[in-house]
């Protein structure tokens, strides 16, 4: 069974959608505190804390930890969550008709020792939008509540023009990669066994 070390009811929901036996326990990581200038090794060193902070005594069916965090970087800009809705607004002024790199760190603990580290990253294409629909998306409050002011697998599924990559690494979470980390570490112990 996995543990996902997030808040997130978009990653949960993917792990739902996978079919992926898992438990949640949130890490409460000041993710302030953890500094990096480079946005890929930043969004793992996340991850990594988030699932480093939950794994302290779980219970003996759970075989791996899962921490996930997210950040759009956007003309060079790391974009995390809006801090209210005039800067979610700014944000897709300067986003609207523009493409940005969604990283997605992902950091897997394996009861076995195996431990996996990863930043998946998607690029995103945004639709020229107008002030008129930017005001009545961040009116919605869900520009609020994900890395780069926007939601894929909600309302701001309309403002995306398209995307090259892992359409769930998006969401929050790369499904294909944690199949693929998730099956490895079945074949690691399943030979060391």
């Amino acid at each position: 069974m996995l543990l996902l070390a997030s808040a997130s009811p978009a990653r949960l929901r993917l792990l739902e959608l996978a079919q992926i036996p898992h438990r949640v326990r949130v890490s409460g990581v000041d993710e302030s505190s953890i500094e990096n200038h480079d946005p890929a090794l930043l969004v793992q060193q996340l991850a990594l804390a988030k699932a480093t902070a939950v794994s302290d005594g779980i219970d003996a069916d759970i075989s791996s930890v899962l921490g996930c965090d997210s950040l759009l970087l956007f003309e060079g800009e790391v974009f995390g969550k809006p801090q209210d809705g005039e800067e979610a607004a700014a944000r897709w002024r300067r986003m609207a008709g523009g493409s940005g790199e969604l990283l997605t760190g992902h950091a897997l603990l394996v009861r076995s020792g195996e431990n996996r580290l990863a930043c998946i990253s998607t690029r995103v294409h945004f639709a020229a939008i107008t002030e008129e629909e930017i005001q009545a998306y961040v009116t919605t409050g869900e520009p609020l509540h994900c890395a780069g002011g926007f939601a894929l697998e909600g309302r701001g599924a309309s403002l995306i023009a398209g995307l090259e990559g892992c359409y769930s690494n998006v969401i929050g979470l790369s499904l294909p990669w944690l199949r693929s980390v998730l099956r490895d570490s079945k074949m690691d112990q399943s030979a060391s066994g």
